[in-house]
């Protein structure tokens, strides 16, 4: 018998030793799926808004910035790891939920999260204030911490996906620390 064929024969007789049905193991495969992909299209919708209202044209261009910025190209590749990651936190955190109410707060802790992370870049880039952007940050950073304390509770896993996301927001807070006092004052 082939690997493939074996296999096949395998998953039926486990499928029929459990009393799953065809029917019964479509539905469970949606089931999977389904946080994974409202996770993923969750991150996409912020990242997109997000990286719209990151305009860096002139106005940027012209800041006064510390040498030990990042070049703007490495910035898309951080936060698309940190965006994946955020998505395994989620769909990670939402299976490990043994009650309705924990899964209500990983939506809401995730909203918020992604309410304050387009509201960093909407401050910074679209009204050109990064003054009003280093006081949101501070929000920005607790809604991250936040999850982390929460999920530990139910994964481990969950909270640790979302280490590099703080410790990115934290460099993040210092560089806009400093580009305010190189800059400043803002109208």
């Amino acid at each position: 018998m082939r690997p493939a064929d074996r296999a096949a024969y395998i998953h039926r007789h486990e499928s029929r030793r459990h009393g799953r049905t065809g029917l019964r193991l479509m539905a469970e495969r949606r089931s999977f799926w389904k946080p994974v992909v409202i996770a993923a299209a969750a991150a996409i919708f912020v990242a997109t808004l997000g990286g719209t209202l990151t305009d860096i044209g002139p106005w940027y261009q012209n800041l006064k910035k510390p040498s030990w910025q990042p070049p703007d190209w490495a910035f898309g590749p951080a936060w698309t790891t940190i965006f994946a990651l955020a998505v395994v936190s989620a769909v990670t955190a939402w299976r490990a939920a043994r009650q309705d109410n924990q899964r209500q707060w990983i939506i809401a802790l995730f909203a918020l999260n992604g309410f304050l992370n387009v509201l960093w870049s909407t401050l910074f880039f679209a009204l050109k204030r990064p003054d009003w952007a280093l006081l949101e940050v501070g929000l920005l950073w607790l809604a991250i911490a936040l999850p982390m304390i929460v999920f530990w509770r139910i994964s481990k896993t969950a909270s640790l996906c979302l280490l590099p996301y703080l410790l990115w927001v934290s460099f993040a807070a210092v560089l806009n620390l400093t580009v305010v006092r190189l800059n400043a004052p803002f109208a």
